[in-house]
């Protein structure tokens, strides 16, 4: 960090332009000029080169081959969110004597970034019941407290994690408590992509991607739905920018026109770099929360142009015949009312569908996080399965997802949904039945800690706090709890926030790359990359790994049975054990010899059979939504109050990693600050406003008071504000059949 506690200044192959034509995000090239010969450039080139997954997304680099190296073993794969996250990794430790002079009410006034510009955890601290101050705790004292949390009645002890560590610390995790007897193992993937695992559960008998690099390599068509892969996944524009250049498609569908999938510099090719890359080849801005009625839409123009593929749908799927009778009996008058795209446009994109050989069906949190977002998985697969785009190479249908490592705590067991497979292994293993209580996933752990049912919470990674809908709510339900225990690396919002009623532990673990062990990491495209050891930069570090802190506490509280838990702080052993439990993971038993990194087997879909009960996909008819807003009287407002009610919809800014902020500004949505709104001109003079007035935005728990308005290319009746922040004023419908709140669809009132 600099004298000023800033970053160094971003060089200029990290974003080298600042034109939003040209995208965002760019995959670096290297770290010259006056940053190489900085300690702080040092450490970073020494990071960026370690054998390590990246710290970032599901897309990410790095493992065995290298870190600027993917699955494929192309080079120049590195992009601006690993650097960020790294470089916020490298921080010096925070200062001892920062918690005597910072009591947790200063601590509470901290931003995102603040928190996270902290520095490292480098020693354990507690606040205790009563205290205004975080203080340093030994580990006796933890392993201490921690044995009496840990010896409740198991209903009323949770965890919560985050995909930012390893596969082997999953596991272990969900052995720890499932031998407990307790099944609340929330995730954050509760909060984002647990519609898409249900749903591709409940059609396809599978709950991840069943595209692979290399198939995803052999598409001349790719649907991108709900998701700003330039900002959140930039190494998977690269394969945008192949596929357009070998003459494929690409549908972007998405409520706001994103600059970066417009066009896309990458400097992974000359060209790109130069002149900028064409993305998109039609760009439909549906209404928030309608995806049904477009993907509905898009299925009726393929029924009336005779190209359902009836032949697959009969000899490969499951109750297509409804799905068929549902699209008759859907006028195009509703459909286009619905989702507010016109038949033309929806018309043009089931062409482009119609005219290519091998299509892939992608989306993000646009598509999940929505009130029927099970709906929405539903109708994808369906338009998939119809048009023959899923068993064989280069067709399929993908889920980006955004942590670097959640799809593999969803693998090892580290959720509410336990495979049946699994139970059975794990039951093997431990002995035992396993309780049959049906767990809290993330939304209704806070309930039920809201309700005084938890007393003791461990927090593997993640911002339970800020990461949640209502944050008043949430920051009430956490101080109920009797004991927290955070395992972090750096500070966040939760750590000064969410606390217990009478310990709050923070517990100093080393990132991925410091790990005094080998560790392994799960693709959202289902491959699997070995982690080497690593050393810290902190100096006199009082750090401990996962492995070891869950090991040692799993032994605290179960004694020798009914494994030898100090054993498993060997990670080998660990890898062994997955090796017989996981199904598709028997290559991870042997990983430390061959260190050959391996796609999970059973996943990756390249003949139409699928993991069903019969054999076959099956479909679901999907209804579509009633989308209607409220009035402004709605809103408990004075009968003469101006403004306009609008659909808004939460999103990350262009230097943000899930909860955690790296810049204020976003340069590329012309946003200058963290308090705007971004509207569609038209609803803004609608509303008798001008761009950069103030206004207060209400939700139905709060508002927000001097919010700047910033014109977008939003679609009209829609607007964008930042995640976390806005969070405290709204209390999200839930998608009833996976717990997942609808951040993408909050009827907010926005009035002087």
């Amino acid at each position: 960090m600099n004298k000023d506690n800033s970053y160094p200044k971003s060089p200029p192959f990290f974003d080298n332009t600042d034109t939003p034509e040209m995208g965002g995000g760019l995959p670096i090239i290297g770290y010259w000029a006056e940053h190489t010969l900085s300690p702080e450039g040092a450490k970073l080139w020494k990071t960026l080169l370690h054998k390590s997954a990246c710290l970032s997304c599901a897309w990410g680099t790095g493992g065995q081959k290298g870190g600027f190296t993917n699955e494929e073993g192309e080079k120049l794969q590195r992009c601006m969110k690993s650097v960020e996250s790294i470089s916020a990794e490298i921080q010096p430790a925070i200062p001892k004597q920062f918690f005597e002079q910072r009591n947790i009410e200063q601590l509470q006034q901290l931003t995102s970034r603040e928190a996270d510009r902290l520095g490292r955890w480098n020693f354990p601290v507690i606040l205790r019941s009563g205290s205004s101050h975080y203080e340093r705790i030994t580990w006796d004292e933890i392993y201490s407290i921690c044995e009496t949390a840990f010896a409740k009645t198991p209903e009323r002890v949770a965890s919560y994690s985050s995909g930012r560590s390893s596969n082997e610390a999953a596991f272990l995790l969900q052995l720890m408590m499932r031998t407990l007897g307790s099944n609340n193992l929330a995730d954050c993937s509760d909060l984002c992509h647990a519609p898409s695992s249900f749903g591709l559960k409940q059609t396809l008998g599978t709950g991840t991607s069943v595209v692979s690099l290399e198939s995803l390599k052999q598409a001349d068509c790719i649907v991108l739905a709900g998701s700003n892969a330039a900002y959140n996944h930039p190494r998977l524009m690269n394969e945008l920018i192949k596929l357009r250049d070998r003459g494929g498609k690409v549908i972007v569908i998405n409520p706001m026109k994103e600059v970066g999938l417009v066009k896309f510099a990458s400097p992974a090719f000359v060209k790109s770099l130069l002149t900028g890359s064409d993305i998109a080849s039609i760009y439909l801005q549906p209404i928030p929360g309608s995806d049904v009625a477009l993907f509905t839409g898009i299925q009726k123009a393929l029924l009336e142009k005779g190209k359902i593929q009836n032949e697959f749908l009969q000899a490969y799927t499951e109750d297509w015949q409804a799905v068929i009778s549902h699209l008759e009996n859907t006028d195009w008058e509703t459909i286009i009312s619905t989702c507010g795209v016109s038949q033309i446009e929806i018309e043009t994109a089931a062409n482009i569908i119609i005219n290519s050989q091998k299509v892939v069906f992608a989306w993000a949190m646009g598509i999940t996080q929505q009130k029927n977002s099970v709906d929405n998985i539903y109708s994808i697969v369906n338009t998939a399965l119809m048009t023959g785009n899923i068993g064989k190479e280069g067709t399929g249908v993908m889920p980006i997802r955004g942590h670097s490592n959640v799809q593999g705590f969803g693998s090892m067991g580290v959720t509410v949904r336990l495979k049946k497979e699994i139970q059975q292994a794990l039951e093997k293993l431990l002995g035992r039945s396993l309780s049959k209580v049906k767990g809290y996933d993330t939304h209704a752990l806070i309930e039920a800690a809201d309700a005084g049912k938890v007393d003791t919470l461990i927090c593997v990674g993640g911002n339970l706090y800020a990461a949640n809908p209502d944050l008043n709510k949430v920051k009430r339900a956490l101080n109920k709890i009797e004991t927290i225990i955070y395992l972090a690396t750096k500070p966040n919002l939760g750590h000064f926030n969410g606390l217990a009623n009478q310990n709050t532990i923070i517990i100093p673990v080393f990132n991925r790359f410091e790990n005094p062990h080998k560790t392994t990491v799960e693709s959202g495209n289902n491959f699997v990359r070995l982690n080497d050891e690593g050393e810290t930069h902190l100096k006199k570090a009082d750090l401990i790994s996962e492995v070891d802190f869950l090991t040692e506490l799993a032994y605290r509280i179960h004694g020798e049975y009914p494994v030898n838990w100090r054993k498993l702080q060997d990670t080998k052993y660990v890898r062994e054990l997955i090796a017989q439990t996981i199904p598709g993971y028997e290559k991870i038993g042997e990983i430390d010899e061959t260190e050959e990194e391996f796609t999970i087997s059973g996943r990756i879909l390249k003949s139409p059979k699928f993991s069903t009960a019969s054999g076959k996909a099956k479909m679901f008819v999907t209804p579509l939504p009633i989308l209607k807003l409220p009035e402004i009287k709605d809103f408990k407002v004075a009968e003469s109050t101006q403004g306009i009610v609008v659909a808004l919809m939460t999103g990350r800014s262009y230097a943000q990693h899930n909860t955690v902020v790296y810049q204020t500004e976003d340069k590329y949505r012309g946003i200058p600050h963290r308090n705007c709104i971004l509207m569609n001109k038209n609803d803004v003079e609608k509303a008798g406003f001008e761009q950069h007035q103030r206004v207060t935005v209400k939700g139905n728990v709060g508002e927000l008071e001097n919010v700047e308005i910033i014109f977008g290319e939003v679609r009209e009746g829609a607007g964008v504000m930042f995640y976390p922040e806005v969070n405290v004023i709204f209390k999200a419908e839930v998608e009833e059949r996976c717990g997942t709140p609808a951040f993408k669809r909050v009827p907010v009132l926005v009035y002087k």
